[in-house]
């Protein structure tokens, strides 16, 4: 019985102890086949992943379009550059041409038509007026320009400049940005003033009486011309500070004023007559800052007795200012054009529309001189600036003797010769733009007179009354934003207009509010919802 027992014992001892320890043994066993057999499957498929993604391909002509498109936007982008300088160098060219005019033109005409007055009693009346409107209008800007000069001569330039010197850098940041808003609301209203001084004094006698007289409008441009030529004055003096301060503090502020320009225009919605009319500005812009820049070395050289090492100190300075103005313009039209999908090709219409200007002015139709039709376009108004650099010039430079009188003499010569030359140059430039644009027919269109708008506006209102008589009985259809804006018409909505169906659609899209050209955009007018 002990032999038996003891043997049982035995017997369930091992069962106990040694089974346990070979079924744990083979578990490990099994489970470390099983990880050496995934980790094994996860190299694997790390050498396939890696192999694909060595030799993996795709075809990019299954997106041809997307690709194209985007290179085309590249392309576009490199060609702004040269189509916006070739822009900006045929308005430099405009403006310097409209500027010219008032110092060797404008004299010589206003002198011919007083000629003409002093004469009239030996020659007799030969027609029905006095004067043409154009005397009419050069001897009203030459008075202007007598009694503005004669204004000017009592603002002392010493004393403005030592009390804007006198303020902090922050505060003629401030003054800086607050004349440049000013200039452009002075730009926009002192058109308009001259242009109702213009039509006041030439407009024919049998009409009736709808004005305050020329004496008040005559009052008003002289107020307006003095105002705009001592607001740029303000503006050469804090250029001029910026310039001679120790730090140059002040002017690498009013130069990063030129990019914060970027942030507020690129990242806007733009259509083609909105960025017409920043084209502008930026011509107007860039040409008024050159005046003001001369106008800052004339002041500089006279501190220092006209010593030509000084000029070449300021020299790096304007380099600067000037290539700071360049760069900002071109990106910014750069990202405007590729936001937008506007085509490099649209500153040769830009060009093209101004060139039309020029061409129309030398017309027997015209009706208006080309220097006020310069000023409406751009937003350049040449009498002001004119004014403040007579000013300048007058007391930076004394003349004494015949001999200075020779040389006044013999500059205002030349300065008529390079009037003349640009002028010549310009026309005949502008005549191949004109003829490359197909404009050569509008050229003859008559000019647009008050009564055939009135006339139209007559129609529209009783087509307008029978519309909406019939429109209870019609659906109406929604329109949408873009219908809003004063656009130039694309090539879709012409398609549209011409296979638009007869009835009541065809006699809503005749009457409907014809869209802006580029030729009835000027500075100031409202394209879409914002002026640029």
């Amino acid at each position: 019985k002990l032999q038996i027992s003891i043997t049982v014992s035995a017997k369930q001892a091992s069962e106990r102890i040694w089974p346990g320890d070979l079924r744990t043994g083979m578990i490990r066993g099994t489970v470390r086949q099983r990880h050496s057999s995934r980790v094994e499957i996860e190299i694997a498929k790390e050498k396939i992943f890696i192999t694909t993604e060595l030799t993996r391909g795709y075809f990019l002509e299954h997106n041809e379009a997307k690709y194209t498109e985007r290179r085309e936007r590249v392309y576009t982008c490199l060609r702004i550059p040269k189509e916006l300088e070739k822009l900006m160098t045929f308005g430099f060219f405009l403006c310097l041409d409209a500027f010219l005019y008032v110092f060797t033109l404008l004299p010589l005409r206003v002198i011919l038509a007083l000629l003409r007055l002093l004469t009239l009693p030996c020659c007799g009346l030969s027609g029905s007026r006095v004067l043409q409107p154009a005397q009419v209008c050069d001897v009203l800007k030459g008075f202007i320009m007598v009694l503005c000069y004669s204004m000017m001569s009592y603002v002392d330039y010493s004393m403005m400049y030592h009390l804007i010197r006198g303020q902090s850098v922050i505060k003629l940041y401030i003054i800086y940005n607050m004349l440049e808003v000013a200039d452009r609301l002075f730009s926009s209203f002192g058109q308009d003033i001259l242009d109702a001084l213009y039509w006041t004094a030439t407009e024919p006698k049998e009409k009736k009486r709808a004005h305050i007289g020329v004496i008040p409008h005559f009052l008003m441009a002289v107020l307006y011309v003095f105002l705009h030529a001592i607001l740029i004055m303000v503006q050469a003096t804090t250029l001029n500070v910026a310039f001679n301060s120790h730090n140059k503090s002040l002017l690498t502020i009013m130069m990063s004023n030129n990019f914060v320009e970027i942030k507020g225009s690129v990242f806007k919605k733009f259509e083609k007559n909105n960025l017409f009319q920043m084209s502008n500005s930026d011509i107007k812009e860039r040409f008024t800052n050159y005046i003001l820049l001369l106008i800052v070395c004339l002041r500089n050289m006279e501190q220092f007795s006209w010593n030509p090492d000084h000029l070449w100190v300021l020299f790096p300075d304007v380099i600067m200012v000037i290539a700071s103005e360049v760069a900002v313009d071109i990106v910014k039209h750069a990202f405007i054009t590729k936001f937008n999908d506007i085509s490099a090709d649209v500153y040769g219409e830009y060009r093209a529309s101004l060139a039309f200007d020029l061409v129309s002015s030398r017309q027997k139709n015209a009706y208006t001189d080309y220097s006020d039709s310069v000023s409406r376009r751009m937003g350049f108004i040449p009498l002001p600036l004119a004014l403040l650099l007579i000013r300048v010039v007058t007391s930076s430079v004394k003349i004494q003797g015949s001999l200075s009188f020779m040389c006044v003499l013999l500059f205002y010569l030349g300065m008529i010769t390079l009037k003349v030359l640009n002028s010549i140059v310009l026309l005949g430039t502008s005549c191949v733009f004109v003829k490359e644009a197909n404009m050569e027919e509008k050229l003859f269109d008559p000019p647009p007179s008050a009564v055939s708008n009135k006339g139209g506006i007559s129609l529209a209102s009783d087509s307008s009354q029978n519309i909406d008589m019939e429109e209870s009985s019609v659906p109406t259809f929604p329109k949408s934003d873009s219908d809003t804006f004063l656009t130039t018409p694309d090539e879709e909505d012409d398609d549209k207009i011409i296979n638009a169906d007869t009835g009541l659609e065809g006699d809503r899209l005749k009457h409907r509010t014809p869209k802006k050209d580029l030729l009835e955009i000027d500075r100031f007018t409202i394209c879409g919802n914002r002026i640029d």
